[in-house]
């Protein structure tokens, strides 16, 4: 499995819903663009299985600014608990898992 674990920052990003995201460290995106390569499924969106704390979902990272964004649904919000812009996440992500 390809294991990424690291800090990110909750930004609000008006474009596909859900709005709040985790922001992906740009030092990691040239791994993750290597790791998902063979893995996305177009428009350079990466799928994903996630961990916050207790919470594990799946989603997709999108492409954003030369990084990422990893999408915090709100089922994966609820679960976390309360998140809010500016909040720092521990994030664990298996590349390649979500489909």
């Amino acid at each position: 499995m390809n294991r990424l674990q690291f800090r990110a920052a909750v930004i609000y990003w008006r474009g596909p819903a859900p709005f709040l995201f985790a922001a992906i460290p740009a030092a990691l995106a040239a791994d993750i663009r290597a790791l998902g390569s063979a893995v996305s499924y177009g428009w350079g969106c990466i799928p994903v299985s996630a961990q916050i704390g207790e919470a594990r979902f799946t989603t997709s990272l999108l492409p954003k600014d030369g990084s990422y964004l990893l999408p915090l649904k709100v089922a994966a919000r609820k679960a976390i608990g309360p998140v809010d812009v500016g909040d720092t996440l521990d994030v664990s992500l298996d590349i390649g898992t979500s489909r």
